[in-house]
């Protein structure tokens, strides 16, 4: 197993290309599903749930072909079973995207629950009740859910109780083969959301409402679609990562390959805490700050600020004058990085769903653990600023969604390097 080794104290510089988006790479690829023609995906990143998924689709009997690390050609239209097998699945929670378009083409599937970062609840059941609107007869038998459609989809009002970014893929998938029109209402409106309605509208599926919190589906009545070559979006994700190393170590960086408009919420609050930017269209250079201020963060569903970037700016208070605020509103359970980076000397307190953190302290490197993905990356931005050496274990979590880290960081100006545990 590998570990990361970062020396603290280095200014960055440079520019760092961003890759594609894991959370669109995803329901991409699954989309395949739907899909009768040969098909281009570029600019995927190169990162572990992508091959995953990839390898799940092959098992489901699509032919795929990696013309390089970002692009692959996909043909399914031979599928040969549909059960998602738990070998498979159990490592990832985004498998489950697989469950509309498998049970819109076949009439029937088998998806293992899935597995994945372990930040808490992610239940299925706003899928299983989507799905059972549509007209799915739906069952958990030996940890698997077994879907049953045998005269199809049929189109319907699906409610979600709580916005669900893979709940609204799913149904959207299912919605596009269904028969009739689908009414998804208090849609997630992710980016990667509106992504998977561009993609499936080029293929001819009729659309309204996209980028809302409502849309309207007209399905194809079991109708395979024509897919159009996909360049997968950028990660936002990844680059608000990035700019928070600019922000953590004070340095002066660019990232390239971006929508800015896509990172809005995280660039307001880099502005809020002293952070001036250059920007061109698709790229972004963040400037020293002469101070750095406290801020409050309250994690909710796009356009606000995502819960994917809260452990980054709990990493970045740790250098910021005076005692920060942050509120996770999504997952009850996403606040497992604290300890670790309480290891690393930063002053944080919890209260529930709350931490306030301390600013202005020295971090000392130390041995930690990454606990899931996010966590995994505040972890490596706090080593950025310790002193002396920070060693962060168990890092299969950043390889499962970030493409050449210590690459990119080393790029820049890090000293950081891979190394494997004896």
């Amino acid at each position: 197993m590998d570990y990361l080794q970062i020396t603290g104290g280095k200014t960055l510089k440079g520019e760092v290309r961003i890759s594609g988006a894991k959370n669109s790479a995803l329901p991409i690829l699954a989309s395949a599903l739907l899909c009768k023609n040969l098909l281009r995906i570029s600019n995927l990143p190169d990162v572990a749930d992508v091959k995953t998924l990839a390898k799940l689709l092959e098992h489901l009997g699509s032919e795929i072909e990696w013309v390089s690390p970002n692009e692959l050609l996909i043909h399914s239209e031979r599928i040969i079973h549909t059960k998602a097998i738990y070998d498979i699945v159990r490592k990832m929670r985004a498998s489950i995207l697989v469950l509309g378009p498998l049970l819109a083409r076949f009439g029937k599937c088998e998806v293992s629950l899935p597995g994945g970062c372990a930040i808490g609840a992610r239940p299925v059941d706003l899928h299983i009740k989507a799905m059972e609107k549509m007209g799915a007869e739906i069952s958990i038998e030996g940890g698997y859910i077994v879907a049953r459609a045998p005269k199809g989809l049929k189109g319907a009002d699906v409610m979600f109780d709580k916005i669900t970014v893979t709940g609204s893929e799913n149904i959207l998938m299912a919605a596009a083969l269904a028969k009739g029109v689908t009414r998804i209402i208090n849609a997630a409106k992710e980016p990667e959301v509106v992504q998977l309605c561009q993609i499936l509208q080029s293929a001819g599926v009729e659309i309204q409402g996209v980028g809302s919190n409502e849309l309207c589906v007209r399905g194809t009545q079991g109708e395979l679609l024509e897919f159009k070559d996909i360049s997968v979006i950028p990660d936002r994700i990844e680059a608000g990562t990035y700019l928070c190393a600019g922000a953590i170590t004070n340095s002066a960086i660019t990232i390239k390959n971006i929508i800015p408009t896509h990172l809005e919420a995280m660039i307001s609050k880099l502005g809020e805490i002293g952070f001036k930017f250059e920007n061109t269209q698709n790229s972004l250079k963040i400037l020293p700050a002469s101070k750095r201020y406290a801020f409050e963060i309250v994690t909710t569903e796009y356009p606000g600020f995502p819960t994917d970037m809260q452990a980054q700016f709990m990493a970045l208070a740790t250098q910021c004058q005076g005692s920060s605020s942050i509120e996770e509103r999504l997952f009850e359970n996403r606040f497992m990085h604290v300890s670790e980076l309480q290891r690393l000397g930063a002053h944080i307190t919890l209260r529930g769903n709350v931490a306030k953190v301390t600013g202005g302290e020295k971090l000392i490197g130390a041995d930690v653990m990454a606990t899931d993905l996010r966590a995994s990356s505040a972890l490596v931005l706090a080593g950025l600023v310790t002193e002396g050496n920070t060693k962060i274990h168990r890092i299969y979590h950043l390889d499962r969604g970030y493409e050449h880290l210590e690459e990119k960081f080393s790029n820049l100006g890090a000293q950081i390097k891979r190394l494997k545990e004896k």
